[in-house]
């Protein structure tokens, strides 16, 4: 008994060990920027933690062996996909096939194909759940899978063992996943909360420089814009008068820019009213009709007017946030679709939703959204977005974006209402 403890103990550790370098990568990536090796290093980590684990498995007798590969297999599956599920099953059953040991090499491909399945299917909806739930589910997982191995190993042929070393084992097992399970919570948790301070920072040194540089750049803008008008005034050919009004443009464009500064540096609003959000949305709406109808776009609006619907903010701001938004869903549409605009009013909140059918975002796109001078426009300097978050974040709301590459991106931005 004490021998078995001891190698179920080790085969813990082999657990431990990949989630320990997974926090230390986590830890590295942002200082080196390593962020596309994220994927390939969690796989490659799961795979020694199933390879060490199987090397290194503890014997019940009757040539029953049995080790916690269960565990990295069932949580590289959740957390990392149906792709590392395919990864990590292939490779559970290549390295059991080399260790040999028939009917146990059938029963791992009838156990571990099924819990596959489970897992990729189960996957998208787990990393949703709160820490609770998964928690709950994980420890779920792992007794069915405990349970599926188990009789199919009696039904190919194998005797059971004693109750006393499958209550050991079973236990074992709970407390693996379990401590698992919340070990990489932690750890994600900690990733994000760096990832949010080192945004924070950015975005802090950012609004400095666009507090302390707009208002000297204004001022010369300012001057070259009036001597440029008088200069048309003057007689002089059409073409130093096109190309006058031409300047007059660019700098019209610069101010703008600047205005987009000014407006991240002060995202609090500067006039506090109630705003109906009903009425803004179709304001947003008849703005930005002519745009969708050059870019063969139809807009779908489903909004019901409630009268009850009103946040607190600066309405010119708001609006300004929402034509960025709106805008940017129209342009990501080159070869025209649908753009609809709902409104969802569930009181303490008011829901605005954004739905395009453009060519999508990448998780890794939607994480830096916001974030300075980053776009996914070839022309684009991302302060059009950037602007829009710090606007509707300044107003105490909250923007979450869901995409699929290819197919559509969808911002659906809440507002507590007005009392």
């Amino acid at each position: 008994m004490e021998i078995i403890t001891k190698d179920l103990l080790i085969n813990f550790l082999f657990i431990l060990f990949p989630l320990f370098l997974l926090q230390m990568f986590y830890s590295l990536k942002f200082v080196y920027r390593i962020d596309k090796l994220k994927n390939i290093l969690f796989t490659i980590l799961f795979m020694v933690s199933i390879g060490l684990c199987m090397l290194f498995p503890f014997s019940m007798g009757d040539g029953l062996i049995w080790d916690l590969r269960r565990i990295p297999f069932i949580i590289g599956i959740l957390y990392g996909g149906p792709k590392n599920g395919v990864i990590l099953l292939t490779f559970l059953l290549v390295t059991r096939f080399f260790i040999g040991g028939d009917p146990g090499f059938y029963i791992s491909v009838i156990t571990c194909s099924i819990m596959a399945i489970i897992l990729s299917l189960l996957s998208k909806y787990y990393l949703k759940m709160p820490l609770g739930q998964k928690i709950f589910m994980s420890g779920l997982l792992v007794i069915l899978y405990t349970q599926i191995a188990f009789f199919a190993s009696i039904n190919l042929g194998n005797e059971g063992f004693p109750a006393n070393m499958w209550s050991e084992y079973f236990v074992i097992n709970i407390l693996a996943i379990l401590m698992a399970t919340l070990l990489i919570e932690v750890i994600r948790i900690n990733s994000d909360m760096l990832k949010k301070l080192m945004k924070a920072e950015k975005l802090e040194v950012v609004s400095h420089l666009a507090a302390s540089i707009s208002h000297e750049v204004r001022n010369p803008l300012t001057t070259c814009k009036g001597f440029l008008q008088l200069s048309q005034q003057e007689e002089t050919s059409p073409y130093i008068k096109q190309y006058l009004a031409t300047a007059i443009q660019e700098l019209d464009r610069a101010s703008d820019i600047i205005n987009d500064y000014l407006t991240f540096a002060r995202p609090a609003p500067e006039k506090v009213e109630q705003i109906s959000i009903y009425q803004e949305v179709r304001n947003v709406v008849n703005i930005l009709t002519p745009l969708a109808n050059m870019n063969n776009v139809q807009m779908l609006v489903n909004i019901e007017k409630r009268d009850h619907a009103y946040i607190l903010g600066d309405r010119k701001k708001l609006e300004q946030s929402l034509i960025n938004i709106v805008k940017n869903g129209i342009e990501s549409m080159g070869n025209g679709g649908r753009l609809e605009i709902k409104i969802d009013y569930q009181y303490p909140l008011v829901r605005v939703e954004i739905r395009d059918e453009g060519k999508g975002m990448t998780p890794h796109q939607i994480n830096r959204l916001g974030e300075p001078y980053f776009t996914t426009k070839e022309n684009g300097t991302g302060l059009g977005m950037m602007v829009s978050y710090s606007i509707i974040k300044g107003m105490g709301g909250q923007i979450n974006v869901d995409s699929e590459i290819g197919n559509w991106t969808s911002f659906s931005i809440e507002f507590p209402v007005a009392h």
